[in-house]
């Protein structure tokens, strides 16, 4: 397997987050497979899964890892029908859904800080998100 430079893998990350939106728009109409109420708990646990393999990726300048995150992102997020099929029933859930499409970016702004996709407080406003997400699982 070719190995993806990690700058490139900015570039992707913020394209097939566009994707997803725009895959979005053109099925407003989709349904989420999953019952709503559910879906901060699965957020949480699917962020709580792969945080710690983030954070050693991080450590070990695993490019792999990103490029697989990436992918079990889009494939959960499409599980759950948003960005994917649009699912209005999850925009009181914003918070998750805001946490499980930054993460990846998170972690490789973690590895290029100067990237083209870091924003200053990028970090933060994952943290609270994330927060926030984990809270609307415990309701």
């Amino acid at each position: 397997m070719q190995r993806m430079p990690i700058r490139n893998l900015f570039h992707s990350a913020a394209h097939s987050i566009a994707a997803l939106a725009l895959m979005g728009a053109l099925a407003p109409g989709a349904q989420a497979q999953s019952p709503v109420d559910g879906f901060p708990a699965a957020a949480v646990r699917f962020l709580d899964n792969e945080l710690p393999q983030m954070d050693n990726a991080v450590k070990e300048r695993d490019r792999d890892y990103f490029e697989q995150a990436m992918g079990r992102m889009i494939e959960f997020s499409s599980a759950w029908g948003f960005k994917t099929s649009a699912n209005p029933d999850l925009a009181r859930y914003s918070m998750c859904t805001d946490a499980v499409n930054e993460f990846v970016i998170v972690g490789l702004c973690r590895v290029m800080p100067k990237g083209s996709e870091c924003e200053p407080g990028m970090g933060a406003k994952f943290d609270a998100n994330l927060q926030r997400c984990r809270d609307a699982a415990k309701r």
